[in-house]
């Protein structure tokens, strides 16, 4: 019996050998060869008889104060929040009133707010930032000289520039929020609703008894992607304001866009790096939490 256990167990490694040996690879190679790098001084002056220098990249990511990392830390986890929370409110009233029954052409208005979600990421936030925020020509400008005020460089400082990707943001994340809820409060069961105006319940008591406790186990999972994804945001901010050739002076940078500038602009890969395996080690560190989190709940 023994034997015929190892036997079988042998056999089913062999079979997935080249499963497993692509995952390594693909997934795992990358992984260490970056932490490797992240111990080095590898850069564009270093890079074929670089050193190790242990922690150095670490210590200067994450005590000096001066070097943009933790900087680019807190506008990043700013950034998260106030993504997520516009993202619930918002798709949370949207898909209210999707959901209405007395609501003519449900069905044309989901399709119609489905098309930011389906349409390129990249080609959106390029359209967003010639067309709308353009100073010369964009649609937000010609509004605003229209009555009466001046220009404005949308892209220029940090504050501007962080309200615009937001707003870029959101309009490309938004109708996944709203598909979610709008699917968790179809599922609802209508008695509820029935026997909550039947004791004389307001909207709000029945939002606050009924759907919200009935839709949060089902879109719980779609919040934890989607932080997972707002933290990791790349191609919003650096396609709005930090694209090379096309900088617009903005200094506002996510840890991502702040990785890729020492990365490819300032060739510090092993500063880099170390940024990386930091973000990655958050990353997992979350994940974790919130998996015990979900089992403590069970």
């Amino acid at each position: 019996m023994k034997k015929r256990k190892a036997k079988n167990t042998v056999i089913s490694y062999l079979w997935s050998a080249p499963s497993l040996t692509l995952i390594a690879l693909m997934v795992v190679f990358p992984i260490l060869y970056t932490g490797y790098v992240s111990l080095t001084n590898m850069n564009v002056y270093h890079w074929f008889d670089f050193t190790v220098v242990g922690i150095d990249n670490y210590i200067r990511a994450l005590f000096v104060f001066d070097s943009g990392f933790l900087t680019a830390l807190l506008a990043t986890i700013l950034w998260t929040v106030v993504n997520m929370v516009i993202q619930l409110v918002v798709a949370f009233v949207l898909a209210t009133l999707l959901n209405n029954q007395k609501l003519r052409l449900r069905k044309l208005y989901k399709t119609l707010l489905m098309f930011p979600w389906a349409m390129p990421g990249y080609v959106s936030i390029l359209l967003w930032k010639t067309g709308m925020f353009n100073t010369q020509f964009g649609l937000f400008n010609q509004w605003m000289e229209k009555a009466g005020f001046t220009a404005a460089r949308w892209l220029s400082n940090d504050v501007s520039a962080f309200l615009c990707c937001t707003l870029v943001n959101l309009w490309l994340a938004l109708p996944f929020m709203i598909m979610i809820m709008d699917g968790a409060m179809q599922s609802i069961d209508k008695s509820y609703y029935e026997s909550a105006l039947l004791d004389g319940a307001n909207w709000l008591e029945r939002t606050r008894s009924i759907t919200i406790p009935a839709i949060r186990p089902i879109i719980a999972p779609a919040v934890i992607i989607t932080v997972f994804t707002t933290f990791k945001q790349f191609d919003v901010v650096y396609l709005l304001t930090q694209q090379a050739g096309a900088k617009t002076g903005s200094g506002f940078h996510t840890i991502l866009t702040y990785a890729y500038e020492n990365a490819f602009v300032t060739n510090n890969y092993g500063y880099s790096s170390a940024i990386s395996i930091i973000i990655f080690i958050m990353l997992i560190i979350f994940s974790a939490k919130f998996q015990l989190r979900e089992e403590g709940d069970d």
